[in-house]
């Protein structure tokens, strides 16, 4: 049975930086749309991320379509911060956001698809939007023995402040942004090493006073996927540099195997250790698409510049290096969805509704404006 008892134009999966970016492209042409998500408000994973977390890119750099990151251009938002910003953004453009609502299937019917939740209700829409990102389905490399490790090991996405790790020895594992500054708050109260299978590639986070960001913008390069918005390099002040040289960060090459008690590194020396953090990165969360042909035999999605290659009426905002570098990240997904817009209006038109998008914009008697003209009217 339809939860609302009438087909939406699009259901929007995901509530975070990727689901309101989309959003708010809808709301603007007066679609019938709802934002679904397993967590009872909007912002995606960043509450759950570690309580020190910064971002890299300045907050000039880091603003969703029509609304300014608020405080300083030039600074770098914390975590508390971001959270605050997305579900401020969600409240001032009163985007339709359902929480609680974890989608487990989409099934496509005819011209229509069956979103499937976890509580047993459904909806029916003509498009699909999976935005729910990059940064949801953590990853960890299968390294052998690590079943038999008898410390502390999590990844990064459980790893909330450091002071449960006073006094241990720990092994962080990961050459990139987020795993050097764990390394680095840990090493405040711990003896921390950090295990790479590459040599960390450190790069000035202001180059003749520009954000390197900024430097990205004048080049062009940020309309490329030269980089990756969850890798490479680690952006730095001066201060993680310092730490390395003087030694109050080590870095050592990967370990070749884990112990009960401590790790091997690929000399055969034994190094006791009492947790293993790995900042290892994510996978796209796309566990609910799984009876469409949405990714090859390698995982890939199967998708270009965020419209699905086989599934016709399904897209995707918030993928790594979905259009670009910045393509998961609060700077590039407001971009990605307003590039999907034209394509996403054709396919309503092409499917068919009771009024086609451009009808629905153009009346405001229908469609969400036209109920939020009837409720101004009312209330004035």
């Amino acid at each position: 049975m339809n939860e609302l008892g009438r087909v939406l134009d699009v259901v929007v999966i995901g509530g975070g930086q990727a689901g309101l970016a989309i959003a708010w492209h809808l709301q603007q042409h007066g679609l019938d749309y709802l934002i679904l998500d397993e967590q009872t408000s909007p912002g995606g994973n960043w509450r759950n991320y570690y309580e020190s977390l910064q971002l890299f890119s300045p907050a000039e750099y880091s603003a969703l379509p029509g609304r300014a990151f608020p405080g300083n251009p030039k600074g770098y938002p914390l975590r508390d911060e971001v959270v605050q910003y997305l579900e401020k953004y969600a409240a001032e453009f009163q985007l339709p956001f359902q929480g609680g609502t974890g989608v487990v299937a989409v099934v496509q019917k005819d011209k229509t698809f069956e979103v499937r939740a976890a509580n047993g209700s459904t909806f029916a829409a003509r498009a699909v939007v999976a935005a729910s990102g990059g940064f949801s389905r953590p990853y960890m490399p299968d390294v052998p023995g690590l079943k038999s490790f008898s410390g502390t090991c999590l990844h990064s996405s459980a790893y909330r402040t450091p002071e449960a790790f006073a006094g241990q020895r720990v092994v962080v594992v990961g050459a990139a942004n987020s795993a050097v500054q764990i390394a680095y708050e840990l090493a405040n109260v711990a003896q921390v090493v950090l295990a790479t299978r590459e040599k960390i590639r450190l790069f000035p986070q202001r180059i003749l006073g520009l954000d390197f960001h900024t430097w990205l913008k004048f080049t062009r390069l940020e309309h490329t996927r030269w980089l990756s918005d969850q890798s490479t390099p680690v952006l730095d002040t001066g201060k993680y540099r310092k730490a390395l040289d003087t030694g109050r960060l080590q870095r050592k090459a990967m370990f070749q195997q884990v112990l009960p008690d401590g790790v091997v590194w690929p000399d055969g020396t034994i190094h006791q250790t009492d947790a293993l953090i790995f900042a290892t990165g994510f996978r796209p969360n796309l566990a609910f698409l799984p009876q469409l042909p949405v990714a090859d035999r390698q995982g890939r999605v199967l998708q270009q510049d965020g419209v699905a290659d086989q599934v016709p009426g399904l897209y995707f905002v918030g993928l790594p290096k979905q259009r670009n570098f910045a393509s998961a990240t609060l700077r590039g997904v407001g971009t990605d969805a307003g590039y999907l817009m034209p394509q996403l209006l054709r396919h309503l038109e092409r499917v068919g509704s009771t009024e086609t998008p451009v009808q629905r914009s153009r009346n405001p008697a229908s469609g969400l404006q036209g109920k939020r003209a009837s409720h101004r009217r009312q209330s004035s």
